[in-house]
């Protein structure tokens, strides 16, 4: 018999092929399904979610691919699917009225819209039978088709959307400019931030834990900007967290990488998935915590995790996929369908005859393997016997409990790894979201750099620009200087987001000054002269999400100023503008900056906390960082000594030149040409420290350099 196939077949999208075949008529989202509710009077059913989502996988199953739901949602309803990863517009739109009906969100979110695309109700998983407090779907579907079959409920119905609309409209899309800047912002965002601290087992919030990386950026920025020593006592609380996360079973000690997050107060049993944006962040955040403490333990993690990204998520080209499912099946029962987590836990068996005795005992005492299996907190049952790898004891711990030398410990558990890693690569995979996404590649690109930056090895860099060519050769249009978002088995789709423009360009940036190639910060140019066009609102600040023909299928264009999974786009742009206006001589990029920030912030009183980037950019305003421009020849060892004095410095992070060739200084003074008066061949290399449009006298000291930079951050501290 055949099986159904449904319009998205013809999709690119790993989530609409997921439901290529179920007998609902899909559309995907587009002015098609659009026109034809309209011309039929039907309301929209938009159904959202990604690839990797177990409830969207869940709803399918029970809902999407029985026939008889599929009748009624097919009889009386347009139905669409959007990827949320592909159109986040579309998804942080009706999130948020989903939220205003309900109280809370999430995926699959299923909302009910009039032909005019207004949202009217909405719910995240709805069951195939009804439960205390929960309609089954096909009682929900019934009765929506019902109300809009009655003129008088109809009218309601339409009323209702019309007040809902207003309302988003109102928090989504407009912005008030403000008439001050209120710099006790980020120590309100901060002190709340603290206020949540979990001091047993580290984080910000209570169960279920998230990584929460805009949080961990903003915080580690904030121990380092108060004077010299920095705050230690924020650091100290963002450490334990670090250290938390890296031991816990969110992080996978097999393979590296983060699990999405932790359904435990313990960092332990994680949402098996994996997300290509929360490994670039906490790739990020663990370099920066790095930088800030010289505590090598977070540079394994970070260059773990960075391997893990390049190892498992990367197209031969070098873009990055977007994500690994939390489900597979389990090995030896293909019958069995999939299970969460299946792919990443062990029995104390498996694990020994692997291992063998000795070996087996020794990462299993150090990693709390027990033969019931170690999942405390597992209200269904569903892994006993399992146990998820969380580092229990240090290698101390684990040397003195067996006689054994720190370096052989040191030396079996790195054995063990790579053994285990090749026993679970013969399991059946997760399901790969295989797209490539530029925001999301953005953010990878950075934090390769960045990576590289502190440490020095060449193959993260290249990786960084493999990716950045990948993007530049796939998903950039060079006539019209534009972006798209997506690309995946050679066909590119929708056009660039805020956040792919953002995202990117501080990636580039970052990579620029890894690097130190001219293109990179060229082409971060151009992206932002882009985003200003497309997305900047000159009339209320701030930035849509989308762009104005983009989002025509949409009731209103919107604008994000929160920083959730991902950072918001508009906080981003508006470090990129900051950080852009010390590398170049625009004006504009600065004074757009600072509108754009007041306009946030006025809107931020009530929850400063909800947008951490957004406070960054605020104490950017409050007190500008440096920017340190290094003259000295390619193989001079004095300008390498002050780029290792500068890249070292705790404190915040100055922006960075180099002019190492007459080509790198004819490049760079396109952007700021006071640089053409520059010795780029000065012996020894000098270092010119640059603020707010001025420069002090040049030095060729290294400890002198940094006796600057401490003046800057702390004048008291001279």
């Amino acid at each position: 018999m055949a099986r159904n196939r449904n319009r998205l077949a013809e999709e690119k999208s790993p989530y609409l092929l997921q439901h290529a075949h179920n007998p609902v008529d899909w559309y995907p989202w587009g002015v098609e399904a659009l026109r034809r509710a309209e011309e039929e009077n039907k309301p929209i059913l938009v159904s959202i979610g990604y690839s990797t989502c177990h409830w969207c996988h869940v709803m399918e199953k029970e809902s999407f691919m029985d026939p008889a739901v599929a009748e009624l949602m097919n009889r009386h309803y347009i139905c669409i699917k959007v990827d949320r990863e592909e159109r986040p517009d579309v998804d942080a739109l009706y999130m948020t009225a989903v939220n205003v009906i309900s109280g809370s969100g999430g995926w699959p979110l299923n909302v009910f819209l009039t032909p005019d695309r207004k949202p009217f109700y909405g719910g995240t998983y709805f069951p195939p039978r009804s439960r205390p407090g929960m309609v089954s779907w096909r009682k929900l579907l019934g009765f929506i088709a019902d109300a809009w079959g009655d003129p008088e409920k109809k009218d309601k119905i339409l009323s209702s959307a019309e007040e809902l609309t207003a309302v988003l409209k109102a928090h989504l899309s407009s912005s008030d400019a403000g008439d001050r800047l209120d710099f006790s912002l980020p120590d309100r965002a901060r002190d709340a931030a603290v206020s949540g601290y979990d001091p047993r087992f580290g984080g910000f919030s209570p169960a279920p834990k998230f990584p929460m990386p805009s949080l961990l950026q903003f915080l580690l920025e904030e121990s380092a900007g108060h004077g010299a020593g920095g705050d230690r006592e924020v650091l100290e609380k963002v450490e334990h967290t670090l250290r938390a996360m890296a031991a816990g079973g969110i992080y996978d000690h097999v393979g590296g990488g983060f699990h999405r997050y932790a359904t435990d107060p313990e960092w332990h049993l994680p949402h098996f998935e994996k997300m290509l944006y929360d490994n670039a962040q906490l790739v990020a955040v663990y370099v920066d915590a790095w930088r800030l403490t010289g505590d090598e333990r977070y540079a394994a993690v970070a260059r773990d995790t960075a391997d893990y990204v390049c190892r498992d998520l990367r197209h031969p080209e070098g873009g990055f996929f977007s994500a690994e499912d939390a489900d597979s099946p389990v090995s030896g029962d293909p019958e069995g369908g999939n299970v969460e987590g299946a792919f990443y836990v062990w029995t104390m068996t498996e694990m020994y005859r692997e291992l063998g005795r000795t070996d087996g005992e020794v990462f299993a005492y150090h990693f709390g393997v027990k033969p019931e299996g170690n999942v405390r907190f597992d209200p269904h049952g569903e892994f006993a016997g399992k146990n998820v790898l969380r580092r229990m004891r240090t290698v101390e711990e684990t040397s003195g409990r067996f006689g054994r030398k720190p370096a052989d410990v040191r030396d079996i558990l790195s054995g063990s790894r790579e053994r285990l890693l090749e026993v679970r690569n013969r399991r059946p995979r997760p399901h790969l979201d295989d797209k490539v996404l530029t925001g999301w590649n953005g953010l990878m690109i950075g934090a390769l750099a960045r990576l590289h930056e502190q440490g020095g090895q060449e193959r993260y860099l290249r990786a960084a620009e493999t990716a950045a060519v990948f993007i530049r050769s796939h998903l950039y249009d060079e006539t019209e200087r534009r972006l798209f978002r997506r690309w995946r088995e050679g066909d590119r789709k929708v056009q660039g987001m805020c956040e792919d423009y953002a995202f990117l360009t501080s990636g580039l940036l970052d990579l620029y000054e890894a690097g130190f190639d001219p293109q990179w910060l060229d082409w971060a140019v151009g992206l932002t002269e882009n985003l200003l066009e497309i997305f900047h609102d000159p009339s209320g600040h701030g930035f849509f999400t989308s762009p104005a023909d983009a989002a025509g299928v949409l009731p209103f264009r919107i604008k994000e100023e929160t920083d959730g999974a991902v950072p918001g786009a508009a906080s981003v742009a508006l470090l990129n503008l900051f950080r852009l206006s010390r590398l170049t001589d625009r004006r504009v990029f600065a004074e757009t900056a600072r509108r754009s920030v007041q306009a946030s912030a006025s809107r931020l009183q009530r929850h400063p906390a909800a947008a951490p980037f957004v406070m960054s950019a605020l104490r950017q305003l409050q007190n500008p960082p440096a920017h340190v421009i290094i003259a000295g020849n390619r193989s001079s060892e004095s300008a390498d000594a002050l780029l290792r004095q500068v890249r070292t410095f705790f404190g915040p992070r100055p922006s960075l030149m180099r002019i190492a060739d007459a080509g790198a200084r004819a490049s760079l003074a396109k952007h700021l040409p006071f640089v053409e008066n520059i010795d780029w061949d000065a012996s020894p290399a000098r270092a010119y420290l640059c603020r707010q449009g001025a420069c002090r006298e040049p030095t060729t000291e290294a400890d002198r350099l940094t006796a600057q930079l401490r003046e800057i951050q702390d004048p008291k501290a001279s």
